[in-house]
Protein backbone atom coordinates (compact mmCIF):
# COMPACT_ATOMS: atom_id res chain seq x y z
CA UNK A 1 0.00 0.00 0.00
CA UNK A 2 1.53 3.44 -1.13
CA UNK A 3 2.05 5.38 2.02
CA UNK A 4 0.89 9.49 2.34
CA UNK A 5 4.04 10.65 1.08
CA UNK A 6 3.87 8.89 -2.32
CA UNK A 7 0.18 9.94 -2.68
CA UNK A 8 1.15 13.75 -1.69
CA UNK A 9 4.16 13.55 -4.33
CA UNK A 10 2.14 11.73 -6.80
CA UNK A 11 -0.78 14.44 -6.53
CA UNK A 12 1.67 17.08 -6.84
CA UNK A 13 3.15 15.83 -9.93
CA UNK A 14 -0.28 15.59 -11.84
CA UNK A 15 -1.12 19.21 -10.74
CA UNK A 16 2.58 20.33 -12.19
CA UNK A 17 1.36 18.73 -15.30
CA UNK A 18 -1.77 20.21 -15.50
CA UNK A 19 -0.14 24.01 -14.80
CA UNK A 20 2.91 22.82 -17.61
CA UNK A 21 -0.45 21.61 -20.12
CA UNK A 22 -2.19 24.91 -19.64
CA UNK A 23 0.63 27.28 -19.92
CA UNK A 24 1.64 25.59 -23.07
CA UNK A 25 -1.96 26.23 -24.54
CA UNK A 26 -2.06 29.98 -22.88
CA UNK A 27 1.53 30.42 -24.88
CA UNK A 28 -0.12 29.34 -27.88
CA UNK A 29 -3.24 31.65 -27.85
CA UNK A 30 -0.83 34.26 -27.49
CA UNK A 31 1.15 32.91 -30.55
CA UNK A 32 -1.62 32.91 -32.19
CA UNK A 33 -3.43 36.04 -31.04
CA UNK A 34 -3.90 38.85 -33.84
CA UNK A 35 -4.52 41.13 -30.92
CA UNK A 36 -6.40 43.68 -29.63
CA UNK A 37 -3.92 44.59 -26.84
CA UNK A 38 -6.75 43.81 -24.33
CA UNK A 39 -6.57 40.32 -25.34
CA UNK A 40 -2.97 40.52 -25.03
CA UNK A 41 -2.83 41.39 -21.77
CA UNK A 42 -5.77 39.41 -20.52
CA UNK A 43 -3.50 36.51 -22.04
CA UNK A 44 -0.30 37.90 -19.95
CA UNK A 45 -2.00 37.82 -16.91
CA UNK A 46 -3.81 34.07 -17.03
CA UNK A 47 0.13 32.68 -17.93
CA UNK A 48 1.69 35.05 -14.73
CA UNK A 49 -1.02 33.70 -12.72
CA UNK A 50 -0.50 29.80 -13.96
CA UNK A 51 3.52 30.42 -13.66
CA UNK A 52 3.27 31.21 -9.77
CA UNK A 53 1.03 28.45 -9.59
CA UNK A 54 3.39 26.52 -10.91
CA UNK A 55 6.55 27.53 -8.96
CA UNK A 56 4.52 26.84 -6.01
CA UNK A 57 4.04 23.25 -6.52
CA UNK A 58 7.45 22.86 -7.95
CA UNK A 59 8.47 24.18 -4.47
CA UNK A 60 5.81 21.97 -2.55
CA UNK A 61 7.73 18.88 -4.45
CA UNK A 62 11.11 20.07 -3.37
CA UNK A 63 10.54 19.98 -0.03
CA UNK A 64 8.56 16.74 0.17
CA UNK A 65 11.73 15.19 -1.36
CA UNK A 66 13.68 17.25 1.90
CA UNK A 67 11.35 15.41 3.88
CA UNK A 68 11.77 11.83 2.63
CA UNK A 69 13.08 8.88 5.01
CA UNK A 70 14.83 6.73 2.49
CA UNK A 71 17.96 8.80 0.36
CA UNK A 72 16.72 7.26 -2.84
CA UNK A 73 13.07 8.31 -2.74
CA UNK A 74 15.10 12.12 -1.83
CA UNK A 75 17.06 11.79 -5.07
CA UNK A 76 14.06 10.68 -7.18
CA UNK A 77 11.87 12.92 -6.13
CA UNK A 78 14.63 16.20 -6.46
CA UNK A 79 15.37 14.84 -10.30
CA UNK A 80 11.99 14.88 -11.26
CA UNK A 81 11.53 18.58 -9.42
CA UNK A 82 14.56 20.13 -11.87
CA UNK A 83 13.16 18.20 -14.77
CA UNK A 84 9.67 20.55 -14.29
CA UNK A 85 12.01 23.37 -13.19
CA UNK A 86 13.52 23.08 -16.74
CA UNK A 87 10.44 22.51 -17.95
CA UNK A 88 9.41 25.17 -16.19
CA UNK A 89 12.30 27.62 -18.04
CA UNK A 90 11.17 26.36 -21.44
CA UNK A 91 8.01 27.67 -20.91
CA UNK A 92 9.37 31.09 -19.48
CA UNK A 93 11.67 31.30 -23.04
CA UNK A 94 8.60 30.15 -24.99
CA UNK A 95 6.54 32.64 -23.45
CA UNK A 96 9.25 35.34 -24.22
CA UNK A 97 8.50 34.31 -28.16
CA UNK A 98 5.24 34.49 -28.21
CA UNK A 99 4.97 37.67 -27.04
CA UNK A 100 7.86 39.30 -29.28
CA UNK A 101 5.60 37.03 -32.28
CA UNK A 102 2.33 38.69 -31.39
CA UNK A 103 3.78 42.08 -30.97
CA UNK A 104 4.99 41.84 -34.87
CA UNK A 105 1.80 40.44 -35.56
CA UNK A 106 -0.15 43.45 -34.10
CA UNK A 107 2.76 46.06 -35.60
CA UNK A 108 1.90 45.15 -38.69
CA UNK A 109 -1.51 45.19 -38.25
CA UNK A 110 -1.34 48.85 -37.00
CA UNK A 111 1.07 49.67 -39.94
CA UNK A 112 -1.45 49.11 -42.23
CA UNK A 113 -4.17 50.75 -39.99
CA UNK A 114 -1.60 54.40 -40.21
CA UNK A 115 -1.29 53.88 -44.15
CA UNK A 116 -5.34 54.36 -43.65
CA UNK A 117 -4.76 57.41 -41.51
CA UNK A 118 -5.38 56.01 -37.78
CA UNK A 119 -4.21 58.37 -35.44
CA UNK A 120 -5.62 55.87 -32.59
CA UNK A 121 -3.82 53.58 -33.84
CA UNK A 122 -0.74 55.23 -33.17
CA UNK A 123 -2.06 55.36 -29.48
CA UNK A 124 -2.63 51.92 -29.30
CA UNK A 125 0.83 50.98 -30.91
CA UNK A 126 2.59 53.64 -28.24
CA UNK A 127 0.17 51.50 -25.20
CA UNK A 128 1.24 47.87 -27.03
CA UNK A 129 4.52 48.64 -27.15
CA UNK A 130 4.97 49.54 -23.46
CA UNK A 131 2.88 46.75 -22.35
CA UNK A 132 5.38 44.65 -24.41
CA UNK A 133 8.36 46.08 -22.47
CA UNK A 134 6.52 45.39 -19.14
CA UNK A 135 5.82 42.01 -20.11
CA UNK A 136 9.54 40.97 -21.24
CA UNK A 137 10.83 42.62 -17.78
CA UNK A 138 8.73 40.42 -16.10
CA UNK A 139 9.37 37.50 -18.06
CA UNK A 140 13.39 38.44 -17.11
CA UNK A 141 12.86 38.36 -13.64
CA UNK A 142 10.54 34.86 -13.70
CA UNK A 143 14.07 33.51 -15.48
CA UNK A 144 16.17 35.16 -13.09
CA UNK A 145 14.13 33.87 -10.23
CA UNK A 146 14.24 30.36 -12.23
CA UNK A 147 18.20 30.65 -12.57
CA UNK A 148 18.53 31.02 -8.89
CA UNK A 149 16.44 28.02 -8.25
CA UNK A 150 18.06 25.96 -10.34
CA UNK A 151 21.47 27.03 -8.69
CA UNK A 152 20.31 26.80 -4.75
CA UNK A 153 18.98 22.62 -6.54
CA UNK A 154 22.29 22.12 -7.83
CA UNK A 155 24.32 23.28 -4.90
CA UNK A 156 21.75 20.73 -2.85
CA UNK A 157 22.74 17.75 -4.66
CA UNK A 158 26.24 18.77 -4.88
CA UNK A 159 26.31 19.08 -0.93
CA UNK A 160 24.04 15.47 -0.70
CA UNK A 161 26.44 13.96 -3.32
CA UNK A 162 29.39 14.83 -1.23
CA UNK A 163 27.54 13.50 1.71
CA UNK A 164 26.83 10.12 0.20
CA UNK A 165 30.57 9.79 -1.09
CA UNK A 166 31.90 10.74 3.30
CA UNK A 167 29.09 7.48 3.66
CA UNK A 168 30.78 5.05 1.39
CA UNK A 169 34.16 5.81 2.40
CA UNK A 170 33.10 4.72 5.82
CA UNK A 171 31.28 2.01 5.08
CA UNK A 172 34.73 0.91 3.25
CA UNK A 173 36.41 1.28 5.95
CA UNK A 174 34.30 -0.32 8.56
CA UNK A 175 35.11 -4.05 6.04
CA UNK A 176 38.55 -3.17 6.31
CA UNK A 177 38.29 -3.26 10.11
CA UNK A 178 35.65 -6.49 10.24
CA UNK A 179 37.91 -8.17 7.65
CA UNK A 180 40.75 -7.04 10.23
CA UNK A 181 39.03 -8.54 13.19
CA UNK A 182 37.91 -11.75 11.46
CA UNK A 183 41.35 -12.60 10.91
CA UNK A 184 42.54 -11.81 14.31
CA UNK A 185 39.82 -13.94 15.67
CA UNK A 186 40.65 -16.44 13.51
CA UNK A 187 44.31 -16.70 14.51
CA UNK A 188 42.66 -16.70 18.22
CA UNK A 189 40.45 -19.70 17.74
CA UNK A 190 43.77 -21.25 16.36
CA UNK A 191 45.37 -20.71 19.77
CA UNK A 192 43.06 -21.37 21.84
CA UNK A 193 42.81 -25.04 19.62
CA UNK A 194 46.50 -25.26 20.38
CA UNK A 195 46.24 -24.55 23.76
CA UNK A 196 43.47 -26.83 24.66
CA UNK A 197 45.82 -29.84 22.97
CA UNK A 198 48.55 -29.24 24.65
CA UNK A 199 46.24 -29.43 28.16
CA UNK A 200 45.43 -32.22 27.20
CA UNK A 201 48.78 -34.00 26.92
CA UNK A 202 49.61 -32.40 30.08
CA UNK A 203 47.10 -33.48 32.00
CA UNK A 204 47.72 -37.19 30.08
CA UNK A 205 51.66 -36.78 30.98
CA UNK A 206 50.91 -36.04 34.72
CA UNK A 207 48.21 -38.91 35.42
CA UNK A 208 51.34 -41.19 33.78
CA UNK A 209 53.79 -39.75 36.06
CA UNK A 210 51.06 -40.00 39.39
CA UNK A 211 50.61 -43.65 37.96
CA UNK A 212 54.67 -44.45 37.82
CA UNK A 213 54.63 -42.72 41.10
CA UNK A 214 52.19 -44.78 42.92
CA UNK A 215 53.50 -47.83 41.23
CA UNK A 216 56.90 -47.23 42.20
CA UNK A 217 55.44 -46.42 45.90
CA UNK A 218 53.66 -49.63 45.84
CA UNK A 219 56.33 -51.84 44.10
CA UNK A 220 58.66 -50.31 47.33
CA UNK A 221 55.90 -50.89 50.25
CA UNK A 222 56.19 -54.69 48.61
CA UNK A 223 59.42 -55.35 49.04
CA UNK A 224 59.50 -54.13 52.85
CA UNK A 225 56.41 -55.36 54.23
CA UNK A 226 56.50 -58.71 52.03
CA UNK A 227 59.96 -59.75 51.06
CA UNK A 228 59.23 -63.58 50.48
CA UNK A 229 56.41 -62.94 48.13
Amino acid sequence: MASSQDVHVRICGQEIIKYDLEIKALIQDIRECPGPQSVLMDFNSKVKEKLNQLRLRIQNMEQMAKEQDRETDKQAILSETESHRRQNLSNQTAWRKANLACKLSIDNLEKDQLLNGGDSTVRQRKATKESLVQTSGDITESLMSISRMMAQSVSQIEETIGTLATSSRTVLETDEEFKSMTGTIHLGRKLISKYNRRELTDKLLIFLAVALFLATVLYILKKRLFPFI
